[in-house]
């Protein structure tokens, strides 16, 4: 239950508004907080979707009220149609009177600002992104100018608070770590594959190339690959590893079954969690593989990756592309059944600082 318990004849409004909710990090953590809010007896919790696509791919709680626009975004009108967005954005969050606002997203934060201005409604905002990532002028100068008026800045990791505190972004700058879903223990009566598993959309910034030919040299035999995600927009990584897999004559060992419903089932069934990310915000699927009871190497990137593995205890932080050294501990793992039984063990005792009750009392605090 929160801390700040409401009091019962009391309401609190609470607007959670991202772009939509399509399978994703970012949509993942807004859909846990949502879940989170709307148990929360005294809390009306509202959902506001207003990108070009607003689809919704996690399951909601009923009692959560879900508000976007009843026109498509039309390409062809692309500035009518952002300024549609905006005042969409306005005339429902006028309608909803929320005591908070949270928004996610760091293209879409600067929008949101941007809509409210000279509303009385406080905004806090969260960046999803590695705190390194460039925006691009046109973003860099928005964030300067609007994120000092949020009420608050969520960063996911104490690396992403500094660099923001640098920046000057706001004054008010807390560290909340992403909810993680606790991946349900398996069947007893059903055992581990031989699987190194790795999740993520399939993007440049994964470097999933580099884990195929990591894989190619450390695997004795009898062990598989698998790569769970789909593609972005603009990249069409499927095929590109696809090519990859066919070159190497690898396609009996490398299995990428694209974006699915069903990923708790593959964390349950591999005995190796992989990960070759360059440049992250706050990794969910390193904590949910670490639910699962996964040992986790990883590049040590920027940021996320270090805020919870323990390395040598859980699993194994490396330097970024430090392929060989990736090689050798995934060998280790390989052939190391204590090994992966205790790092695995450590692991889902670890994340549990990450548990979505946890962590969604931390938002709460924050935000009201």
């Amino acid at each position: 239950m929160l801390k700040n318990k409401i009091d019962k004849e009391k309401h609190l409004t609470i607007c959670l508004v991202i772009p939509s909710l399509q399978a994703g990090g970012m949509e993942r953590v807004m859909n846990e907080l949502a879940a989170f809010f709307s148990r929360e007896t005294g809390v009306d919790t509202h959902l506001v979707l207003y990108g070009k696509e607003r689809n919704i791919f996690y399951d909601l709680p009923g009692n959560v009220k879900v508000h976007k626009p009843e026109w498509p975004f039309d390409n062809r009108r692309r500035m009518w149609s952002t300024i549609r967005t905006l005042l969409f954005l306005r005339r429902k969050i006028k309608t909803i009177q929320p005591d908070s606002i949270l928004s996610f997203g760091e293209y879409w934060n600067s929008f949101v600002l941007l809509s409210l201005l000279g509303l009385k409604f406080p905004v806090y905002i969260s960046d999803r992104c590695s705190p390194h990532e460039g925006l691009g002028h046109l973003h860099e100068f928005l964030r300067k100018i609007l994120y000092p008026g949020a009420a608050g800045i969520i960063a996911q990791t104490s690396k992403a608070k500094q660099i923001y505190t640098d920046k000057k972004l706001n004054n008010n700058i807390r560290v909340i770590g992403n909810p993680i879903r606790q991946i349900l223990k398996r069947d007893s009566n059903k055992s581990r594959e031989n699987i190194v598993l790795s999740v993520g959309r399939l993007i440049d910034t994964k470097h999933h190339d580099r884990l195929i030919d990591i894989f190619q040299k450390a695997n004795p035999g009898g062990w598989k690959l698998v790569i769970v995600g789909g593609n972005a927009i603009k990249q069409d990584g499927m095929n590109r590893l696809k090519n990859i897999i066919k070159q190497k004559g690898l396609q009996d060992q490398v299995v990428l079954p694209g974006t699915v419903s069903n990923v708790e089932e593959y964390y349950l069934k591999s005995k190796i969690f992989a990960f070759t990310s360059s440049s992250e915000g706050f990794p969910n699927v390193v904590g949910e593989a670490m639910s699962a009871g996964l040992p986790v190497i990883s590049y040590d990137c920027v940021a996320g990756p270090s805020e919870m593995i323990e390395n040598e205890k859980t699993g194994y932080l490396l330097e970024l592309f430090d392929d060989e050294t990736f090689k050798e501990r995934l060998e280790h793992l390989m052939n190391d059944e204590e090994l992966r039984e205790s790092m695995g063990s450590l692991s889902i005792e670890r994340v549990k600082r990450f548990s979505a009750n946890y962590i969604g009392e931390k938002f709460y605090e924050f935000i009201t």
